[in-house]
Formats: structure tokens, sequence, C-alpha cells
């Protein structure tokens, strides 16, 4: 009676231990919406002690009024690459759903990344951050957002006719001082 005592415990316990172990690592999943302020915007992921071995998906949403260029960069730094954060992603989603991978630019105690578009269109995104949680410290990260809209065509066009009336004005100029040099 005694071993079957035993051997029932034992296996209650690495039961226990098996369920334990799988619960422990959590994906934790942040959706928020970013609003472009002068074509710029910034967001900071913050993760408490205590979420060692967990992964973390952050879904930065934002609207674009006008297509422009597209510049973000992120970055997580740490005392080690055994504590904080180890930034695995970072992309930029369009309303289709297609994918912009970004560019890791340095892995370890600092983590950062860049991604880059020359065109965008005007249109919904979401800026993804996923990662893990490599320490029981606090993790943080911090990503930036900008914007160079691209002028529209009626601003080209305002431009090529100022030019052209520059051009008229420097011509008929020119024209004045030859005829008055040639009467003097």
């Amino acid at each position: 009676m005694n071993k079957s005592k035993v051997f029932l415990s034992a296996i209650a316990l690495a039961s226990a231990a098996l369920v334990s172990s799988q619960a422990s690592a959590v994906e934790i999943i942040n959706n928020s919406t970013l609003e472009l302020v002068d074509n710029f915007a910034e967001a900071d992921g913050f993760f408490k002690s205590g979420h060692k071995g967990d992964t973390f998906v952050d879904n930065y949403s934002f609207t674009l009024s006008q297509a422009g260029e597209f510049a973000a960069g992120i970055f997580s730094v740490t005392g080690s690459a055994k504590t904080g954060l180890d930034i695995t992603a970072f992309n930029l989603i369009d309303s289709a759903g297609s994918l912009f991978g970004g560019t890791l630019l340095s892995t370890g105690a600092t983590d950062q990344w860049s991604l880059s578009s020359s065109s965008l269109n005007a249109g919904t995104y979401t800026l993804q951050v996923k990662g893990s949680i490599v320490g029981n410290t606090v993790g943080r990260y911090s990503t930036n957002i900008a914007l160079a809209p691209v002028p529209e065509p009626e601003t080209y066009a305002m431009m090529l006719a100022g030019l052209g009336l520059l051009g008229f004005t420097a011509r008929r100029r020119n024209k004045k001082a030859a005829a008055a040099a040639l009467a003097a």
C-alpha cells in the first residue's frame, strides 16, 4: 500500500509541475491607437517584473491623412542580454494585411530596430512590436514614428508656375538691360 501511495503522489507531483510550467508562459497582447501630431508620434512599452518567459505583441494603430515617407525606430536598453526585453520583430501592417518587416540593427543588452518606407499611401496602419521578456526585472522599450508628407500635385503646379513667372521676369529684365546698354 505504501508503494502505491508513493507512486500516486509522484504522478500527482509530476502532473502539477507539468501544468504549472505550461501555464507560466503567457502571451501579453496590447492594442492602442497613436495620434500623429505634426507628423510625429511616440510610444513606450513597459512590463513589470515577474514576467520572465512571457511573450508580448503590442499593436499601435494610426492613420495617415496623406501620402509620405515613413520612418520608425525602436530600442530597448538593459544591463545585459539576460535581463529586460528581447525584441524579436518590428513590423508595419497596412489595412490590406500586407506586412513590411523592420531591420534589426543590434541585439543583446541593446535591442534596436528600424523601419522605413519611401512611399506610404494615406490610410490606416498598425505598427507591431513583438518580443519576449527574458528576465524577472522590469522591461521597457521606446518607439518613434515620423512622416515626411509628399506634396500634392497642386503644390508642384504652383511651384512650377512661380518658377516660370520668375524666369519670365528675369528674362524681361535682361532684355531691358541689354537695350539700355546698346542705347548708351
